[in-house]
């Protein structure tokens, strides 16, 4: 649990070190493009703004889906921007339980940044504790980080239909239980998901105070599932939320490969089945 995530008392701590954690501020969420805004009204003290859309993601494409993962290059250019040299540890935090800044967390654990930790709660966590805000924008300098990229396994369409086809893996999707049944899709061309998928909501895997369930009711939660012996591998609308999955499938003792492209670029290609209900 400690490799994932991170408390806030922990947090202060690690701060007032001899080599404090780089923080980064990675709000976002699906129809709120305003994380900027949110960040500059009140963030951690010295955490550092994160894009999703252009610093998390390539361009979005129908082939490649909405949320492609980018470049290593353009990846590592933007850790510099942040303030990573090779070796710091990093925190990432959000205001919605993880789901946005994980994708942070996993897209940096994938460059080969060894200590990465979710802050868990995020700033409603931190607020809770009666610690300072910050407000307005942070400066860092330039970090040198190098980044390698497959730090963390991912699979491809191609792997996607032939894994889920042949039952030789479990395919969580992590999006909402409407979306998955194809009852309301605000977003990608066609309702429904990929045939052979199993419904897994990100959102169950927290409480109602917003941090993740402890890792004996996620092992319960992910085992009911079908989380076994078989390859896991995670999927949403853009893979963002399953990033999340992701880190509650490791806190509960369970190893999970990404599938980038996710139901967007799935539903994309009319020649990929799409199941509903």
């Amino acid at each position: 649990m400690g490799d994932v995530l991170i408390g806030v008392d922990e947090l202060v701590e690690a701060m007032l070190s001899d080599r404090p954690p780089v923080v980064l501020d990675v709000r976002w969420q699906l129809g709120d493009d305003r994380g900027a805004e949110h960040y500059r009204a009140g963030h951690l003290p010295g955490a550092v703004f994160v894009d999703l859309n252009r610093e998390l993601a390539a361009p979005a494409t129908p082939a490649d889906g909405r949320h492609p993962l980018p470049a290593v290059d353009e990846l590592q250019a933007a850790a510099r921007r942040w303030g990573i040299d090779d070796g710091d540890p990093v925190v990432v935090y959000d205001d919605c339980g993880g789901l946005s800044a994980a994708r942070a967390w996993w897209l940096l654990r994938w460059g080969s940044v060894a200590q990465v930790q979710i802050l868990d709660g995020g700033l409603g966590a931190w607020r809770s504790a009666g610690l300072r805000i910050s407000t307005g924008d942070a400066t860092p300098r330039t970090g040198d980080v190098v980044l390698r990229g497959g730090g963390l396994p991912t699979a491809g369409i191609d792997e996607v239909a032939a894994r889920s086809a042949d039952s030789g893996a479990l395919l969580l999707d992590a999006r909402a239980p409407e979306r998955f049944r194809g009852e309301n899709e605000p977003i990608d061309p066609r309702p429904g998901h990929i045939p052979g998928a199993v419904s897994a909501p990100a959102g169950e895997n927290l409480t109602t105070d917003g941090v993740f369930r402890d890792p004996a009711e996620l092992r319960e939660r992910f085992a009911a599932l079908g989380a076994g012996n078989r390859q896991i591998i995670s999927y949403c609308g853009s893979g963002i939320t399953a990033a999340h999955q992701i880190a509650a499938l490791a806190v509960a003792g369970f190893d999970a490969v990404l599938y980038p492209g996710s139901y967007s670029q799935w539903s994309s290609d009319p020649a990929r089945p799409v199941a509903v209900g």
